[in-house]
């Protein structure tokens, strides 16, 4: 879990996190981890995810929800109602960063959005996560799917034959939280510097072409856009997955040195001295025959063979695993990839992907279990001067009232 009691390295910030679903919520989860205070402003309604079961943990929360919302605290808040939308303005004005993931033109009809907070609380940090920018995409739904669709990772996922296929888990959103938090640390970096805040921008589509690295550098240096190729590599063969004669598995050669020892593995050495393959850049002209050969030699054998044959020699080899099985090889290479989150006010417990920061002196702690709607209603309340005050967190010195951002 965790050292609870002491300072993380995000202790004092405090984060006012009005996102929904994916990529806010996974930026705000990341800074939690580290001892940020996040405070989730949610509608009566609360966010969309948590009702999007099943299946569901043994709390019976959506794990959905769950998997991006730990560690913080919820608080209901109505924008539609004077008190809620006075309440939230309260908390945001008085946080050192605000998260917010609603359609452009929304928190400022609210008067919630960056140049009416910063005004207020001018070291506020002000991160918008968008689906496709606040110009001409503002009025776009930025859905994961949607976006891996027109962003052109699907027309580069899947088989040749087959229609574009989108990766297995929301990827663009996982991105684009990365990019929220390095946004959001970068901002509070220069803030150390100057005392002032500023707004962080990121959207899906920019990140999901920044992530496409050497497809996207190919198609901007060459003008023609890359092909499905299925689990091929357009610059490196053979780098794909293959038949065993029990199960899949993946091999990844990145070299000539490599190619002639996975070549000696197959008892196939005269494999590398063959002109079709090599070099590199012969191998990937003759990928479909080398691909023959490779997987006439491996039908011979199990999975587990080749993939300890090839460690053995310096290939890069591996299973394809499910997810369960992932879990299992990382803990059999000694990698702690799972964490196991127990709220002590509670006693709730989840099971969850442990944070894949590591930090030697102040790492991930996981104190709270993702909240329930409104959990924390009474945690949060207006002082007499109509500010935010916040009671303090489980493990947390207590704040005795305000903690303005304002340096």
């Amino acid at each position: 879990m965790g050292d609870t009691a002491s300072p993380g390295a995000l202790t004092g910030i405090r984060v006012a996190d009005f996102s929904r679903v994916l990529a806010g919520p996974y930026a705000t989860m990341m800074l939690a981890d580290f001892g940020a205070d996040v405070i989730k402003i949610e509608s009566p309604g609360g966010d969309d995810t948590r009702a999007w079961t099943p299946p569901v943990d043994a709390n019976g929360q959506s794990t959905y929800f769950g998997a991006v919302n730990r560690n913080k605290r919820s608080v209901v808040c109505d924008l539609r109602t004077a008190e809620g939308l006075a309440a939230a303005r309260a908390i945001a004005e008085t946080a050192d960063v605000v998260v917010e993931n609603f359609r452009p033109g929304v928190m400022e009809r609210y008067g919630l959005d960056a140049a009416t907070l910063q005004a207020a609380n001018p070291g506020l940090v002000y991160c918008s996560i968008s689906g496709f920018g606040r110009e001409q995409g503002a009025a776009l739904a930025g859905y994961d799917l949607l976006v891996q669709a027109v962003g052109g990772l699907m027309s580069i996922t899947g088989h040749p034959d087959t229609a574009p296929t989108k990766v297995g888990v929301a990827v663009v959103d996982v991105l684009t939280g990365l990019n929220a938090l390095s946004g959001i640390l970068l901002a509070l970096r220069e803030r150390d510097r100057t005392g002032v805040g500023q707004r962080v921008d990121v959207d899906l589509l920019t990140s999901l072409l920044a992530g496409l690295t050497n497809q996207a550098s190919s198609t901007l240096a060459t003008g023609v856009a890359p092909q499905r190729l299925g689990n091929a590599h357009p610059s490196i063969a053979p780098y794909e997955v293959f038949e065993a004669s029990d199960r899949e598995l993946v091999v990844a050669v990145g070299n000539d040195r490599q190619f002639r020892s996975f070549a000696t593995i197959l008892e196939l050495p005269e494999l590398a001295d063959d002109l079709r393959f090599a070099t590199n850049e012969s191998r990937v002209a003759h990928r479909a025959e080398l691909r023959t050969a490779i997987n006439g030699a491996l039908g011979v054998g199990t999975a587990a063979h080749w993939v300890s044959a090839c460690a053995a020699t310096g290939v890069p080899a591996g299973m394809v695993n499910s997810v369960a099985e992932a879990f299992d090889f990382a803990a059999s290479l000694g990698i702690d990839a799972v964490a196991q989150v127990s709220d002590e006010t509670t006693g709730r417990i989840q099971v969850q992907p442990a944070n894949p920061i590591h930090l030697s002196s102040v790492p991930a702690r996981y104190q709270r279990v993702a909240p329930a709607l409104g959990e924390h209603d009474g945690a949060v309340w207006l002082d007499e001067t109509g500010r935010a005050s916040v009671a303090a967190a489980p493990g947390t010195t207590s704040t005795d009232g305000i903690d303005s951002a304002t340096p």
